[in-house]
């Protein structure tokens, strides 16, 4: 995992326009300023990835994804508040469709990762999967394509991870009717995710 001396280089090069190769939680991930258009381009070409194909927010914790996404109702925040920060990304409604290069258009999706050496970071950041697209997901650094690692600004090393991705929850349909559905399973369970809901 990343150190806190590490956090501080992230958020530098993030405030710069850089992109950064990370360890999360669970796999490596490519990360930029999602407001800044060169770093998203930048990430979506060293993926090979469709321009139109959505990325995740991650942020720090979920009080800083709550002000990320204001519109938030009470019974989706008082579920995302037992789900993170963990594992998950889950997908919720963007009305007024905040963070446009993130490509969700009306749905966003978010990240907050067991990371706490990464709470330095005080700004949503646009983040994916450290792979070329249709890849394995990297475990180590050294399974993170070197031109990938090359095209990046600030490499971080936080040795090998669980290897297995967030599990997506589509939480879109929460607020209103309760509705959920996990979109792809990943590194917490559906029954975790349906336990979660449980307590709602």
């Amino acid at each position: 995992m990343a150190s806190p001396p590490d956090a501080v280089a992230f958020a530098r090069c993030l405030a710069a326009g850089g992109v950064v190769v990370f360890p999360a939680d669970t796999v490596y991930g490519l990360a930029c300023d999602p407001e800044l258009p060169g770093g998203v381009e930048r990430i979506y070409a060293l993926k090979g990835r469709a321009p139109k194909r959505p990325s995740a927010l991650m942020l720090a914790s979920p009080a800083a994804a709550f002000e990320a996404v204001p519109e938030l109702g009470p019974r989706t925040r008082g579920l995302l508040a037992r789900l993170l920060p963990g594992a998950v990304t889950v997908l919720v409604p963007n009305p007024r469709g905040r963070y446009p290069l993130a490509g969700g258009g009306d749905v966003l999706g978010i990240r907050v990762p067991v990371a706490p050496a990464l709470a330095a970071l005080r700004r949503p950041v646009l983040q994916t999967s450290a792979n070329l697209t249709g890849e394995p997901d990297a475990r180590r650094l050294a399974d993170v394509p070197e031109a990938i690692r090359a095209g990046a600004d600030l490499v971080l090393d936080g040795g090998e991870l669980p290897g297995t991705p967030s599990t997506v929850i589509d939480l879109t349909g929460f607020e209103a009717r309760g509705a959920w559905a996990v979109r792809r399973v990943g590194a917490v369970a559906p029954e975790a995710v349906a336990a979660a809901v449980a307590g709602s």
